[in-house]
């Protein structure tokens, strides 16, 4: 009798605490979830690859060189144009065919005395090179008088190193012939004015850019570059005439034959 009268017990007091037990689970707060991140991790391949290409562009900007490269674009037959990075910080790219309708080559220097263009002498302008100031030695080229193939040697490898740059970066396939390690750049950004040209860029170890391909058309390297001067040269004394336009002359403006 008292051994049943103690089993009650211990089975109503293990009900209650049971009841005790499935009370305060209903009662608790319930756990709260886990936060969900509603951006994507940027994928560690293209995290490494816009290291890499920061570093190469980085490298592009001590590399000195003087080197040529082969210029195609849309619109017409490809030409070579001449790049020099001067050991003191100038450069100077020379454009053929660019100015006035195709007829007139041009050189773009920046040097420690300013940014200068520099009408060279060629089919539509016969007279010897003379130059004019556009500005300070880090002013932007006016758009009217921009050829833009000297950006890729220029203020866009500032863009290429700077990790705050609106740019999406991974790696790409190298073309036939084309030495180096090849990027595809893309803009996060929507703004119109974009940093640079989206596209293809490729460089060597050390620096030297091999092959561009953007908006502006594709540069290619041709041949080995060369060494160095200390500073760039103008190609000309430099005047106080007007620069080169892009447009071809009006036969109003066109210089009149001379006459004996």
């Amino acid at each position: 009798m008292h051994a049943h009268l103690r089993a009650a017990r211990r089975l109503t007091g293990a009900l209650a605490i049971t009841l005790s037990a499935l009370l305060a689970a209903c009662t608790a707060d319930p756990p709260r979830p886990v936060p969900i991140s509603t951006t994507d991790p940027v994928p560690l391949e293209a995290d490494a690859a816009r290291d890499e290409l920061a570093a190469l562009a980085a490298a592009a900007q001590d590399r000195h060189l003087t080197a040529t490269y082969s210029f195609a674009t849309a619109d017409g037959p490809a030409r070579t144009i001449s790049v020099t990075s001067a050991n003191d910080g100038s450069w100077r790219v020379d454009v053929p065919g660019w100015g006035q309708g195709g007829t007139v080559d041009i050189s773009l220097a920046a040097t420690a005395d300013g940014l200068f263009q520099c009408a060279l002498p060629s089919a539509g302008r016969p007279e010897p090179a003379s130059c004019v100031r556009l500005g300070d030695p880090d002013d932007a080229v006016p758009r009217k008088l921009d050829p833009r193939v000297q950006h890729p040697f220029t203020d866009w490898l500032e863009v290429l190193t700077d990790r705050r740059a609106p740019l999406a970066v991974s790696p790409a396939t190298p073309g036939a012939g084309v030495s180096g390690q090849c990027y595809s750049v893309e803009s996060t950004s929507a703004s119109l004015n974009a940093p640079l040209d989206v596209g293809i860029y490729c460089y060597r170890p050390d620096g030297t850019p091999t092959r561009i391909r953007a908006a502006l058309g594709t540069l290619t390297l041709a041949g080995e570059p060369g060494p160095a001067p200390a500073t760039v040269q103008l190609a000309g004394p430099v005047t106080e005439g007007e620069p080169v336009g892009r447009e071809a002359l009006s036969p109003a403006e066109s210089p009149s034959p001379q006459t004996p």
